[in-house]
């Protein structure tokens, strides 16, 4: 427990000594801040601002966002030796992989804390309050799904000691996650849709967080999601352990 805590101390650091992460955490408060104030903008006189427009929008952008924040989480350490040095120390592996996990979720967090305080006090100062349920289910939701992205990221930057492949995989494999939620329109048979679609990262945000309710199989989804990912990374630091 004491080295888990160690890592995710050292992981969640190196994040803000990182240049990249600071790029990555620009990038991600200008589209979603762009985003919000162009809803907003339009929907003065019209319509009720959407409260989860950056969950609902975010469904998509952690296909690239989740890579690359974990991209070199255990990649870089395979590259320069330093993993070697860590697993002869007296770490387990589990310990290893959650601390990392955990650094990346928490910088994650923090991310989405500026919209869901910001842009909540701003809708909240408007003539019309805005559905603070439906809002925070969203960001409940989208912290979730961006937690079993992440887990993903973390899984493929096991795989491999290039940080680039490792975006690249992690980056295909959450876009096909994503794209489930199409399968009604490519696959005729409704019954095989569905299916798909249970299976997907989206198919369980969008039809119960993204309209405010919080259901219990939707959060084991992905819980589910993340036990697995972060599983499948724990092995393949495992089998690194007797090379």
């Amino acid at each position: 427990m004491a080295g888990m805590f160690i890592i995710f101390r050292k992981e969640l650091t190196g994040y803000f000594a990182s240049p990249i992460a600071y790029l990555i955490a620009f990038a991600f408060l200008l589209v979603t801040g762009l985003l919000f104030n162009n809803d907003l903008t339009t929907a003065i006189g019209t319509r009720p601002a959407n409260p989860v427009v950056v969950p609902e929008f975010l469904t998509f952008a952690m296909v690239f966002f989740a890579p690359l924040i974990t991209m070199r989480t255990l990649a870089e350490e395979t590259r320069e030796g330093t993993l070697e040095l860590m697993l002869t120390a007296p770490v387990n592996d589990t310990a290893i992989v959650l601390g990392k996990f955990l650094g990346a979720w928490a910088f994650y967090s923090m991310l989405l804390m500026v919209p869901l305080v910001g842009y909540g006090a701003i809708l909240m100062s408007l003539a019309a309050t805005p559905d603070l349920g439906q809002m925070f289910a969203g960001y409940i939701g989208i912290w979730l799904y961006g937690g079993a992205a992440l887990a993903v990221g973390v899984a493929f930057s096991a795989m491999t000691e290039n940080q680039i492949v490792a975006a690249f995989l992690g980056m295909t494999f959450l876009l096909l996650m994503w794209m489930g939620d199409l399968a009604g329109e490519i696959v005729a048979s409704f019954e095989l849709a569905e299916l798909i679609r249970e299976l997907t990262l989206i198919g369980h945000f969008s039809s119960s967080f993204l309209a405010g309710l919080i259901r219990l199989e939707d959060v084991v989804y992905y819980a589910g999601i993340i036990t697995i990912a972060l599983f499948i990374a724990i092995q393949i630091v495992q089998s690194r352990r007797w090379r």
